[in-house]
């Protein structure tokens, strides 16, 4: 793909005999949000650790930004960006203070580091207090921070680990509006995370990992469309009217799902405007008064589950290994 920024074919990596990417492939097009979802354990610290040159695969064909991961890493290094799930700032510095020591450490002169620092911080919505040390920034503020300095040399492809992780919803508001400024510039992101919302709302394709390997790749809607479609839910006043109202929908009995502590019927639907005209005209006709009727798409978390299937027991911890 002559577009891609990331190639991945093949990738391999185990621990122990124990593999943590098996066979794993996917590609990013340049110049777009990239997400990677999967259960703990999958393998996506592993992917991101191997694409940023931090850990060796065993097998298989890893590029970014044109590069070979094995045999170009220092040629890789200078284009990329890493944001971990732990912040790299020091405490005791202010935001401005920081991002300059970004800056020589990267190898930027004095005076380029300093302008560089402003920039981050007038685009990050953090000038006002780059002087305040990061010990009294908020979540938000911290991780906006952090995200700036993986910007300090401008990558063509950027890392992000689990960005918005413990963050409160403000603050992951705030770290999402900063991942689509990153979008006009051109930059390609390649973004794990555990919040499927954040997937939904950044993405522009998704690749779906489980047990190492790509189980699913498409946008949003391609990976809705191919777990279930459209469905339609229609909550009933009377819980005792559930079974009428079953019969009356336009699918086979065994597609339809039951909720009667919620007086809820659920139900796939192909055409989504004829099928919500058709069941409110036919709950009427039956005299079945209904309290809510809406056609949705599935959520991505009902995609996740689907594909993914149930969750490990509690107290497994794979994915701090691989």
């Amino acid at each position: 793909m002559a577009d891609a920024a990331i190639t991945v074919d093949g990738a391999r990596k185990a621990y122990g005999g124990k593999p943590a990417l098996d066979g794993l492939g996917l590609t990013a097009a340049r110049g777009t949000v990239h997400a990677v979802l999967g259960p703990n354990g999958a393998g996506k610290t592993t992917l991101v650790r191997i694409l940023a040159t931090l850990l060796r695969p065993d097998a298989g064909r890893i590029e970014v930004a044109g590069h070979d991961v094995l045999t170009e890493a220092r040629a890789v290094r200078l284009r990329i960006g890493l944001l971990g799930q732990h912040a790299a700032l020091d405490e005791e510095l202010g935001g401005r203070q920081n991002l300059e020591m970004f800056g020589r450490l990267h190898h930027l002169g004095a005076r380029h580091a300093r302008v560089r620092a402003d920039e981050l911080l007038e685009r990050f919505s953090l000038a006002d207090t780059g002087s305040k040390p990061v010990r009294a920034y908020s979540g938000g503020m911290r991780r906006r921070l952090d995200l700036a300095a993986s910007l300090i040399r401008d990558p063509q492809v950027l890392f992000l680990d689990e960005p918005t992780t413990g963050l409160d919803p403000r603050g992951r508001a705030e770290v999402w509006a900063s991942v689509r400024s990153l979008l006009g510039g051109g930059t390609t992101v390649l973004l794990t995370t555990q919040y499927l919302e954040e997937a939904d709302q950044l993405a522009d394709r998704i690749s779906v990992v489980d047990a190492g390997r790509v189980i699913a790749d498409g946008t949003a809607d391609e990976l809705k469309a191919a777990t279930g479609g459209d469905r339609i839910d229609v909550v009933l006043r009377d819980a005792g009217q559930l079974g009428a109202a079953v019969a009356l929908l336009p699918v086979a009995k065994a597609e339809i799902s039951v909720d009667p502590d919620r007086r809820l019927l659920s139900a796939p639907v192909a055409d989504r405007m004829a099928a919500l005209f058709g069941v409110v005209r036919a709950l009427e006709d039956a005299g079945i008064e209904a309290e809510d009727v809406a056609v949705r798409r599935p959520t991505l978390d009902e995609v996740f589950l689907r594909l993914t299937g149930p969750a490990e027991p509690a107290g497994d911890t794979k994915e701090a290994a691989v």
